[in-house]
């Protein structure tokens, strides 16, 4: 009886010994489960954001942070995708010139993220070399601040509400990713 004690004893100090000496941050960026993605999100720099992206796919559930930061991508992928069909679609119609040019830089930006941008980053996670994941997620957010930009003297900004969340959703994988460092 004793001896048991003993052990308990000595093992819950091991445990209270090992949380106590381990960093904060490995505590909150290792492990899986419901919490996991709240933590994550806390993270970033637009919470809710990440919270919907990432809980609205099933993976979440059991994701490690480099599975999050994988799910962040796809959403990623598949938003920029979405706003580049969009900017083809608004090419077709425009008929000011300064719009089209506009949309075409924007097309072109989108290119970038959809065929580079997102790729790299996602390589870069599953190879295990996040620092490049970073940037490639940050090149992205850059991407559609500068189709941003080409509105900038245009009376209206047709693909502001995608463009914004392409960016912000951007900035949300490269905060995750950073978290792999």
């Amino acid at each position: 009886m004793n001896n048991t004690i003993s052990l308990t004893l000595l093992h819950l100090a091991f445990c209270f010994t090992l949380v106590s000496f381990t960093p904060i941050s490995a505590l909150e960026v290792h492990g899986t489960g419901a919490n996991m993605v709240e933590t994550t999100c806390q993270k970033t720099p637009f919470y809710n954001l990440c919270v919907s992206a990432l809980k609205s796919d099933p993976r979440s559930s059991g994701a490690d942070v480099a599975g999050l930061a994988q799910i962040g991508a796809d959403k990623l992928k598949a938003k920029a995708t979405a706003t580049l069909r969009q900017i083809t679609a608004l090419l077709k119609v425009a008929k000011d010139p300064k719009l089209k040019m506009a949309l075409r830089d924007c097309a072109d930006y989108y290119n970038a993220i959809v065929k580079y941008d997102i790729p790299v980053a996602v390589e870069a996670v599953t190879k295990g070399d996040p620092k490049f994941g970073v940037e490639g997620a940050t090149d992205a957010a850059n991407e559609a601040d500068a189709c941003g930009r080409g509105f900038k003297n245009q009376p209206k900004f047709p693909i502001y509400a995608s463009n914004k969340v392409v960016h912000d959703l951007s900035a949300v994988v490269a905060s995750i990713v950073q978290l792999l460092l």
